[in-house]
Order: C-alpha cells, then structure tokens, then sequence
C-alpha cells in the first residue's frame, strides 16, 4: 500500500518524498505544480482527482496548503478553498477508502495572539495546552481544518494526528528589521531555541506520527526544535536573552563574535516539543546545542536533507520590500 504525501512540490512535501524514496517505501506525491517528485498533478479541492489518488493508499500526509506568505497575494476565499475544503476533500476520500491514518501538517501560527505577551510580562511557554487565537486567515483556516480531522476521528474513526510544525522554511525573514540587522545563518540559528526545527526532524516527526497514529487516535503536537530552556527562564528572556543563552552555552558568545553574528535581545515566545517526544517517541536532532557544535567544525548546522531541497520561493513575482508581503 501506497503513502500518499500532498503538497509533493512544497518544502516538507519534496522532504517526505525524498525520504521515503531513499527508504525504499511506495510513496505518491501530488501536487497543483509539476515537480520531480509529483506523481500526479492536480487539486486538493477536485473530489475525482483525490479519489484516483487515494485508491491505493494506506497513510496519507497531507502538508499542501496556502502559506503565511500567500496572506496578502490570495484572497480569504482562496484559503478556505485550499485549506479547509480541500482538507475535507482529502478527509472524506480517505475515510471512504479506509485509510489506515491520516497525517495533517499544521502550523504554529495558528496560536497567533497568544504567541505575543503583553510589555513587560514573561516570554510565552507554548504547548498543546495553550488556546489558539488566530490574527490571520492561514491561521483561522488551519485551526478550522484541524477541527475537521478531529471530527473525522470522532465521526468516522480514522486515525488522525494533526503537527503544528514551527519555521522549517530557508528563506530571508519577512520581518525587515531582522532581515536588515541579521545574516540569515543568524537568524535561523538563534530561531534552533525557540521557534525553528530543521526540515529532517520535521520530515522524521511525521514518520513517527505514521507509525503511532493508529495507538493515539487523534493528537495534536507541536513539531519544534528542543529547547534548552526552562519555564523558570521565561522572565529573563524576555528582558534579556543573550545573558540567559550565554549563560547556559559559556562559548556561544565569542562563537557568534566569530562570525559577527549576535543574539536576539529578546525572545517572546518558547515552543515546546515534550509531549511529542513522549507520545510519539520522536527524536530530533538539529537544536541549538547540535548548531554550536557545527560551528567549532566550522560546518553548516542545517541537515542534508534541507540543504538537498534548497530555496523554493512562495511566490513566482519578485517583492521590492522583501521575500514576500506580509500585511
């Protein structure tokens, strides 16, 4: 039986694909954009063209979606075309051919509000447990599809684990003030603590979520790199990062002066992976303490894998602001 991995041209989709090819396991990808590693081109949202595809399937891994970059290029609609009827689509098509689990690739930006505290108060700890509150419609329409697969496992009983996966993209930030004040290799580097995992612990959490999908049920989990952190931290970060980060990793000062890189003065937010460690019994492996190693070798910190997918874009237009419009 056949993995079925939507979103086969995206970052994550051409990820899984790889993977799974290198291990020797049937894997169809299916994509709206031709790619090497698209079997069949079509939509989401065409009932007649998921059921062709899901004939042979046991899993599917749904990660096709509308992106945080495609907020101010697509209209609402756009996305709730995309995001929550094509999930449905898939949803439906699957129960009917009596899948065996279904994988939804989810976002953290579906916290949104609850992410940011208010001046002067600790830096967010974020786990399963905090109440999302969408600021813009990829978030709305992510949450609302992740409803949809909670109501295919109450309903329907299929198997559904659902991963709200952190920044795994390669591309500049969107946020001017980092891009101009930071090297790429710096921001992501100092993301490893808090809001970023590298797209083969993102590719192997799906993995894990394939085999334990069955066990669980229905699950949500957030997919981030390890953070060395504690809840006790979370005031000091927020008034002063580099202290808490040099403090706890004594040579990452003068490894960053280096390179002429620098820490974030302040971190806002800390995602935390514990709950899928223990339930799905995933292990990552690209942190922030990994990143410090490679920088004594003197080695890129980023996994093969992500550096064999490489820069996609979202967008074919060029943006004179930036990699892409964020409203």
């Amino acid at each position: 039986m056949t993995i079925l991995v939507t979103g086969s041209a995206g970052h994550l989709g051409e990820a899984l694909m790889r993977t799974l090819r290198a291990q020797g396991q049937p894997a169809r990808g299916i994509d709206i954009a031709p790619s090497a590693f698209t079997d069949s081109v079509g939509s989401i949202c065409d009932p007649d063209f998921v059921d062709r595809n899901m004939r042979e399937a046991s899993v599917v891994v749904h990660t096709a979606t509308l992106h945080k970059p495609h907020v101010v290029t697509h209209t609402h609609q756009e996305f709730v075309q995309t995001n929550i009827a094509g999930t449905l689509v898939l949803l439906e098509a699957a129960a009917a051919a009596g899948v065996e689990s279904f994988i939804f690739t989810s976002t953290t930006s579906a916290f949104g509000s609850a992410l940011t505290p208010k001046p002067g108060e600790p830096a967010a700890w974020v786990t399963e447990e905090v109440v999302p509150v969408p600021k813009n419609i990829y978030g709305i329409s992510k949450l609302a599809a992740e409803s949809l697969c909670e109501l295919f496992f109450r309903t329907r009983r299929l198997p559904v684990i659902v991963l709200r996966t952190s920044r795994f993209f390669p591309e500049a930030d969107d946020d001017a003030a980092i891009r101009d004040g930071f090297e790429v290799a710096n921001v992501q580097a100092n993301e490893l603590l808090y809001r970023r995992v590298d797209i083969a612990d993102a590719v192997s959490a799906h993995l894990a979520a394939m085999d334990k999908a069955k066990d669980i049920g229905f699950g949500r989990f957030i997919v981030s790199a390890s953070t060395p952190f504690a809840r006790s931290d979370m005031a000091d970060l927020r008034r002063n990062a580099p202290a808490v980060v040099y403090a706890k990793f004594p040579d990452s000062e003068a490894l960053f002066a280096q390179r002429k890189w620098r820490m974030f003065p302040s971190l806002d937010r800390v995602y935390v992976n514990e709950l899928a460690k223990a339930r799905l019994g995933w292990r990552p492996r690209y942190d922030f303490d990994h990143m410090l190693v490679c920088l004594r070798a003197n080695q890129d910190f980023r996994s093969q894998l992500s550096r064999d997918v490489g820069i996609k874009g979202y967008h074919a237009a060029k943006f004179a602001e930036g990699p892409y419009p964020i409203a």
